[in-house]
């Protein structure tokens, strides 16, 4: 079966076995436990979660969205029909000095791209939206907000993602498949294979109306299907050049969808 479904069901069962309840600034109370951490090889499987239906389509166009068109225009996104950021979108159609803009200010992914194909070696590649001086001007401060990137003798390119605080329930789904997809993309127009994917939250939750929610798909994991495999068009030699239709899953296998309410 999917290792995607292994790891992180395995952090559910954890979360609602020993996490601590307490508050938040949501409003809705949630189980939490630090530290949680899942790793994948991404030359044996991509990771998604099958036990789940996850719109991949859907996190692949916001991963586009904030790191190819270092956008933070949410009608941008609402002209691809990903409505995801719809809950935060300001008077001004923005979430504000957060996500793609913090990419596109300091043009954080051209210096990654072009660091990997001129120094591959080095071990300085850290992409950061974590800005404090901007936090203020944030409509929600960067959940996913650190990457740190590795290229291997062999060739591979490896990601860290660091993630301050993980909706296990609604969030994290979407995060470890879009930046699995990230790593696929960077590799390809780097001239490099995927290597290890490394997925870190620091603060990980489950808020205390997705534990229902949460158990109906643990009590699935005996029935999970084998992971997908990731198809990226091999005539996109330039991560600009991307769009959501070169990004394409095959044999997605997936249990129904499994409905749960955002807290905001």
């Amino acid at each position: 079966m999917s290792r995607a479904d292994t790891q992180y069901l395995g952090i559910i069962k954890n979360i609602l076995d020993a996490g601590s309840l307490g508050d938040n600034r949501t409003g809705m109370p949630a189980y939490k436990l630090p530290h949680q951490i899942m790793q994948f090889d991404l030359e044996k499987e991509f990771p998604i979660l099958t036990t789940k239906f996850v719109a991949f389509k859907t996190s692949v166009k916001e991963i586009l969205w904030i790191w190819q068109k270092q956008s933070n225009d949410v009608r941008l996104l609402q002209q691809w029909n990903c409505h995801v950021w719809d809950e935060w979108m300001q008077e001004d159609g923005t979430i504000g000095k957060a996500y793609g803009y913090q990419l596109g200010k300091y043009h954080q992914v051209d210096t990654l791209l072009e660091t990997l194909k001129k120094d591959p070696q080095s071990r300085r590649m850290v992409v950061d939206l974590w800005n404090v001086k901007d936090l203020p001007d944030m409509a929600l401060y960067p959940c996913a907000f650190l990457t740190m990137w590795d290229v291997s003798d062999d060739g591979r390119l490896n990601c860290m993602l660091v993630q301050r605080s993980g909706d296990m329930g609604l969030g994290v789904p979407f995060n470890m498949a879009q930046y699995a997809a990230l790593v696929h993309m960077i590799a390809q127009v780097s001239g490099l294979r995927v290597g290890l994917f490394t997925h870190v939250i620091n603060n990980a939750h489950v808020y205390r109306n997705h534990v229902d929610a949460m158990k109906t798909q643990l009590a699935r994991l005996p029935k999970a299907y084998d992971a997908p495999v990731l198809k990226l068009n091999p005539d996109v030699h330039d991560f600009y050049d991307f769009k959501p239709e070169d990004i394409v899953l095959e044999n997605y296998k997936h249990h129904e969808k499994i409905a749960m309410e955002v807290s905001v």
